[in-house]
């Protein structure tokens, strides 16, 4: 038996290629997991479960079957963190917390999305701390749906916008944030996803003689990325997308 973690499929109506590949994944990556980890951003954009797309709707059907024979885990992604009750209870999907700790296989565990990682992005940092606050979320969850989607474009457009001026390092996760959560955490390995650098990092050893890994998923936009994790053994996989 497997735990396969995934992240950054960046779904979306306009690539209906990457709803194919997860979909193939879904129906042929399962038979020998016994559960399914999505560290975030399933979709592109999110503005709330009342207006989710067609194909989002489908998905979540498809999903919820599958729940029902392993259980399903989704943490917030910086992209798709709207995502609420309804749609997570129609998906069959556990929803986690944005920090998440696990028995691995009897290794102490930390999984997130990855964002809270990149420190050294202030703006950014401003803005996750801004959007996260409840009142904020309230108050857009009750604004009209036109308004919820032209915020979202322009938060989209801005975002894509300054991070081309945004060099590498600061996209990337700082070692100090790291190793901060993992011994906050007391884990010896930290999973997550976000930075669209798919990696298998090795820290070094903690005092007690055990190696700390911090493995990175990789997005879904040229093709899948999946990390199986068994009991005796940790692989980082590309999924090739098949031509149709």
């Amino acid at each position: 038996m497997r735990t396969l973690f995934i992240g950054d499929l960046h779904l979306s109506a306009d690539r209906p290629d990457i709803t194919r590949a997860f979909n193939q994944f879904l129906d042929t990556q399962l038979d020998d997991a016994e559960a399914l980890y999505i560290l975030g951003d399933l979709f592109e954009v999110w503005i709330g479960d009342d207006i989710a797309e067609p194909f989002a709707n489908e998905l979540a059907d498809k999903l919820h079957g599958i729940s029902k024979k392993l259980p399903i885990y989704y943490i917030h992604g910086n992209r798709d963190f709207l995502i609420g009750s309804q749609y997570t209870t129609r998906s069959g999907m556990t929803l986690l917390p944005e920090v998440h700790i696990l028995d691995l296989y009897g290794t102490a565990t930390v999984i997130l999305h990855g964002d809270s990682l990149c420190t050294l992005d202030k703006s950014y940092q401003r803005f996750r701390r801004f959007r996260n606050n409840p009142v904020v979320k309230w108050i857009y969850s009750h604004l009209p749906k036109s308004t919820r989607q032209n915020i979202a474009n322009n938060i989209r457009a801005k975002s894509q916008a300054s991070n081309v001026n945004k060099s590498n390092t600061i996209m990337d996760v700082e070692n100090p944030a790291v190793g901060q959560l993992m011994n906050r955490c007391d884990a010896t390995q930290m999973i997550h996803g976000h930075t669209h650098r798919p990696d298998i990092h090795h820290l070094g050893q903690n005092q007690a003689g055990i190696e700390k890994l911090r493995i990175v998923v990789g997005d879904w936009y040229e093709q899948g990325s999946v990390l199986s994790v068994s009991k005796d053994n940790l692989e980082l996989t590309n999924l090739p997308f098949q031509a149709q």
